[in-house]
């Protein structure tokens, strides 16, 4: 079994502070997804190169304190992508990719781990803007690897897909991270190719006309509701820090893990921590019925 997790830090210092590292240790998961480091190469280096055995995979942003993704692992990979070939977005340090490649293997003989942060849009409408820009490069970059490789994208993603993905539905329609232009991304991204043209109509580049990979279908796979099609309360990864909202669990769905196909199938159990908070965001975990 291949043990999964994906957890936004908020600041890796602050996480650690909080019990993170003994956390992973005693769960031990193979591998580990972080978002929002919050550091950079020398903040980390001597202090969080390996946490609890596996070793960290980075990709730091140009600005200081802000951003930045990792993915911890038990297991050597085969290679490290940093970036995704973004103008804009790569100095943001937002994505890191762990292939572990292996001809021999039965199950997705070319495998990756990606750790993505998406970008929040919440603090106005720039940062809105670079968000909508970013979801429509973002999603031809996994179609095209979607082609030619099995994948888990674990991170924060910064949108509630569906009603059941957040507790004030009917209030946060008009705020980001529950805009009808991001929830139709998410739609589009799992979707087949029939209607995604409807859903992408508005982010490809203000042509008006989706391009030629948006039109089929993004075809990934939702792996919590897949397994947990239904729930609402007990689904929330995110809770505002205002008003009581961990306390009263007025939270968000904001991490995800969003598979190929192939790999969604072989997801057996899921769980989000909630008992311990090392960031505003709690941990999910996914096992997965595969041997690196």
């Amino acid at each position: 079994m291949f043990k999964l997790t994906s957890l936004n830090l908020n600041g890796i210092r602050s996480a650690a502070t909080k019990g993170m590292p003994e956390w992973v240790a005693q769960t031990q998961p193979d591998c580990i997804c972080m978002q929002e480091l919050k550091a950079q190469a020398a903040n980390v280096a001597g202090r969080f190169d390996e946490i609890a055995g596996l070793k960290g995979h980075f990709h730091f942003a140009e600005k200081k304190g802000y951003s930045g993704v990792a993915v911890y692992s038990r297991h050597e990979p085969s290679d490290v992508i940093t970036g995704y070939g973004s103008h804009e977005f790569d100095a943001e340090g937002r994505y890191v990719e762990l292939r572990f490649d292996r001809p021999g293997r039965n199950q997705a003989p070319k495998l990756s781990i990606i750790s993505c942060y998406f970008p929040s849009g919440s603090s106005g409408e720039e940062r809105q803007a670079a968000k909508f820009r970013f979801l429509a490069e973002f999603y031809p970059y996994l179609a095209s690897l979607k082609e030619n490789r099995d994948f888990v994208l674990c991170g924060d993603i910064n949108i509630a897909h569906q009603e059941i993905d957040l507790k004030n539905f009917k209030g946060n329609k008009k705020n980001s991270g529950f805009l009808p232009e991001e929830r139709a991304w998410m739609t589009a991204l799992l979707r087949d190719a029939e209607a995604a043209e409807e859903a992408l109509e508005e982010l490809t580049e203000g042509t008006g006309q989706p391009t030629e990979k948006a039109t089929r279908g993004g075809g990934m796979v939702d792996v919590y509701r897949k397994l947990q099609p239904t729930t609402t309360d007990a689904a929330y990864t995110w809770w505002s820090n205002r008003g009581q909202a961990y306390a009263k669990n007025v939270g968000w769905r904001l991490d995800y893990h969003l598979a190929t196909p192939a790999l969604a199938a072989l997801a057996k159990s899921e769980t989000i921590y909630k008992a311990q908070r090392f960031s505003d965001h709690a941990p999910i975990t996914v096992d997965y019925a595969l041997t690196l």
